[in-house]
Formats: structure tokens, sequence, C-alpha cells
């Protein structure tokens, strides 16, 4: 076997840029003249049309995106409760024990731990086994 009837591609020869006129690759080495794509360090970011309207933003968008109607819900668990001053528990006492963030419009609250005192807890939705165990604890549940 001859090395010119060897085949291509693991063996094909890295391409040599800038070696002369004659090698078809030399002076802008294949890269054009100046603009970004002849800098170093140039990397196109995926769907760029060199500053055509791409692609993906001439189409119409289509299907149901249910993240752009979704109210964010702060969610509290039973066993922070502890922390805070008082009994009665609603979106302004959270907000001062820093439980949940002063942008935080609605809270939920989840049975994750025990609690032994009695709250007036007011919350837009709750789980059954928070319920259960403030009702247990002889607190009461408004949902507001």
């Amino acid at each position: 076997m001859k090395e010119n009837s060897l085949p291509k591609g693991p063996n094909r020869e890295k391409k040599r840029l800038g070696r002369g006129e004659s090698n078809g690759r030399g002076k802008t080495c294949c890269r054009g003249h100046k603009g970004a794509g002849a800098r170093s360090g140039y990397s196109l970011r995926a769907g760029f049309e060199g500053g055509q309207m791409p692609l993906f933003r001439k189409l119409p968008q289509r299907g149901f995106n249910r993240a752009r109607f979704q109210e964010s819900v702060a969610v509290v668990n039973l066993s922070d409760l502890t922390k805070v001053d008082g009994q009665k528990i609603d979106l302004s006492s959270l907000q001062s024990a820093g439980l949940v963030r002063s942008s935080a419009q609605k809270i939920k609250l989840l049975g994750d731990g025990e609690i032994t005192t009695s709250f007036d807890v007011h919350v837009n939705q709750i789980s059954g086994s928070a319920k259960s165990k403030i009702e247990a604890a002889g607190g009461s549940v408004t949902l507001v």
C-alpha cells in the first residue's frame, strides 16, 4: 500500500496556514479582511447569522409556555413557624421573621416538621398534612 492510496480522514494533514500566496491559504489565512472573524479568540453564538434577523426570531412562537403566567409562591415549612414572634402567621409576620423575601406575594405552608403551640394561620395555600397538624395543636387555618 502506498501513502497516496491511504484513506482520507484520520490520516489527513493539518491545514498549514500563512505559508505563502501559492499555498492558497496565505496572507489572511482563510479569515477574510478585518471584522470579528479575523480576530483571535472569536467564536460565534449558536444561531448567529451575521447581523441578519436570526431564523429563531423570524419563526412564530408555537405552543404554550406555562412559566409566562405562573405566579411565584414562597414555601414555608411547619418547623420554621417557631421563628415567628406571636401567634398570628401571615405574609407580613413571615417577612419580618426573615422566612420569605420582601417581594413575596403568596405563601404556601407545607407540613414538614412538628408544632406544639397553636397558631392562627392566614396563607394562600396549605398542604393537607400541615392543616391537620395545626388543627391538632389547637390552631386555626384561614385561606386568603
